[in-house]
């Protein structure tokens, strides 16, 4: 297999349609309902195919992030769960006891995102009205507090936006500290990233941006006495050829009306406050004729679907040229997904994977049959299977 050109380790996560899944955006044909039976699928395939772990997404349309990865965890072995910590919406306290229990739970397999929320509407309906840059202060005590639980420490805080007293976990996580992921392009977020978080993750930008932003988020890291790890949250279109590829993505976008394009981009400018948003649709501007922001960078998905909104398209070769163009400037995680998500899955680890040395390994030989997969052999043929 082809080893990525700085040999620098890579992770390749998944994603879990918790919202539901399909094969056109904007169009109700041939749609996937969010069924759990379904994220089961996705998530074994996944599991089966060398992606370490998935990210289960948080929000209104969304199936319940810690309840869905509780019921995955026991039908898979070794996939590692990214679900939502949400401060404001829960309690620094409680949250410390759900780690623990799923962390115990997964046998060590949980991973904790840390979403703010950038959509005042929304967060409204969670009872949470803090504006943006206060939203952020509060997230600070609450992981603050949750740090501390999660460690085994008794908490005394006495905050502007918490207050404990005696706190403390009596069953601690199976790991000694899950790791905290984070994803904000504000000042604000981060600082909070510079402060508490491990991983520091992007929406997928041109390499330029990204590394403008992930230098600003290594500096202020700096300033703490910190490091930073960098991921990125991309969508995925890879066939065997560029022509392939592009004619998927122009179909992935074919049902999509002007006036739902309309809509959408009024909601991502107007009635949310995320930069990171912004900085999303303002890669395009809502125009079908701008959508290749950078080569292989497609930011169709993003005329109409919130958060991440571009994609990496194109033959094996291309996409992983891409992708160590992000490794060169610190990306060391992605977090993938693609429409359908469980074709996708294996479109991903079968075309790409190989071209970046990731995926399942197999160390022992491997029975050949003859079959339509291998017209010319007769009866079983031993065949050393490639690493």
């Amino acid at each position: 297999m082809t080893q990525p050109a700085n040999n620098s380790p890579l992770d390749f996560f998944w994603f879990i349609p918790t919202h539901g899944d399909g094969t056109y955006l904007g169009s109700e044909r041939q749609q996937r309902p969010p069924e759990f039976a379904y994220f089961r699928e996705v998530a074994q395939a996944v599991d089966r195919l060398g992606f370490p772990g998935v990210l289960l997404p948080t929000g209104q349309a969304c199936e319940d992030s810690w309840i869905t990865a509780a019921g995955l965890a026991a039908h898979t072995e070794r996939l590692k769960f990214l679900v939502a910590l949400r401060p404001g919406v829960t309690s620094p306290v409680f949250a410390a006891r759900q780690t623990a229990a799923l962390d115990r739970l997964s046998n060590g397999r949980l991973l904790l995102n840390v979403v703010v929320g950038g959509n005042p509407t929304e967060l409204a309906g969670d009872g949470v009205f803090l504006p943006h840059d206060e939203r952020y202060a509060q997230a600070a005590e609450f992981l603050k507090i949750w740090r501390q639980l999660v460690s085994g420490e008794t908490v005394n805080f006495d905050g502007k936006h918490y207050r404990v007293e005696n706190g403390r976990l009596d069953l601690l996580p199976a790991q000694e500290r899950p790791p905290l992921y984070f994803g904000g392009s504000s000042d604000a977020g981060q600082d909070l990233a510079a402060e508490q978080v491990d991983m520091y993750l992007t929406w997928g930008e041109p390499v330029a941006q990204v590394a403008e932003k992930i230098e600003r988020a290594r500096k202020k890291a700096a300033l703490n006495g910190r490091k930073l790890r960098f991921g990125i949250r991309l969508h995925f279109i890879v066939r065997e050829t560029e022509d392939e590829a592009w004619a998927a993505a122009d179909r992935l976008i074919s049902k999509i009306t002007d006036e739902q394009i309309e809509i959408a981009q009024a909601r991502f400018l107007k009635e949310m406050d995320s930069v990171g948003q912004r900085r999303m649709a303002e890669l395009h501007g809502g125009r079908r004729d701008k959508l290749v922001v950078s080569p292989n960078l497609w930011a169709g998905v993003g005329l109409v679907r919130g958060g991440a909104g571009t994609s990496l398209v194109g033959s094996p070769e291309n996409i992983a040229a891409r992708i160590r163009e992000y490794q060169a400037i610190g990306i060391d995680t992605i977090i993938g997904s693609g429409y359908p998500h469980l074709e996708e899955a294996y479109r991903v680890a079968e075309l790409l994977f190989p071209q970046l040395g990731l995926g399942t390994k197999r160390s022992a030989p491997r029975e050949v049959i003859a079959n339509e997969f291998s017209v010319g052999f007769h009866g079983a043929k031993r065949l050393q299977a490639s690493s």
